[in-house]
């Protein structure tokens, strides 16, 4: 079973430069920081598998890998990889959607200088699920989870409803752009190597019913 670790509370300081500071997320260490409805937060604070989570509440689920490159790190990334100033890292982002619909964007960032020994399997997960690999691994920890409100100014927000509407969904057609989103990362840990998980919870994830309750 994946143990928890200390999570985000203790990362370095990072200097942002003021061109990227109205982008950076205010992320708390509980929940009751974004003001989430009961039905939100069951989704923010479930701290196990967030595949299993979504397979159990649809008929068919995909994951959709966008990009996995070196790329740019985002600014409230940076001080929780480690990184002193903006730069790139290993970046992987996918879409995951239930019944067709998207329901979460997820990025990932990992240290340029991460070993294939830390995470054996990232490179070659392709359209696989990052999670059934990260809790599957005994060697893996988690740290705490930190939960935000996201505005239409993040880039996990814009980035998100690009890929969206791009796609034949009703996610596509009632995305308001103005309103906020709930979402929550975490670091995971292996072998001395980190990355950190950022989730971002789509407006379709409100019509999720566990299969087993239908």
């Amino acid at each position: 079973m994946m143990r928890s670790d200390a999570g985000l509370s203790d990362v370095i300081t990072t200097h942002i430069p003021a061109g990227l500071a109205t982008r950076v997320a205010r992320w708390h260490d509980h929940v009751n920081g974004v003001q989430a409805a009961q039905t939100m937060q069951h989704w923010l604070t479930d701290s196990g598998s967030l595949t299993a989570k979504l397979m159990a509440h649809s008929q068919t689920f995909r994951v959709q890998r966008v990009q996995q490159r070196p790329g740019v790190c985002w600014a409230d990334e940076l001080a929780a990889i480690g990184m002193t100033r903006p730069g790139k890292a290993h970046v992987r982002e996918v879409l995951l959607s239930c019944d067709g619909e998207p329901v979460v964007y997820a990025h990932t960032v990992l240290p340029l200088a991460s070993t294939g020994g830390q995470w054996p399997l990232f490179r070659t997960l392709g359209e696989k699920s990052l999670g059934s690999t990260l809790f599957g691994d005994p060697k893996v920890r988690r740290g705490h989870l930190q939960f935000a409100r996201l505005q239409h100014n993040h880039p996990a927000m814009q980035r998100a409803r690009k890929l969206v509407q791009g796609t034949r969904s009703e996610a596509a057609v009632s995305w308001k752009a103005d309103k906020p989103l709930f979402a929550r990362r975490s670091l995971f840990f292996r072998c001395g190597g980190l990355m950190l998980v950022t989730e971002l919870f789509l407006p379709s994830i409100s019509e999720l019913t566990h299969i087993g309750l239908v």
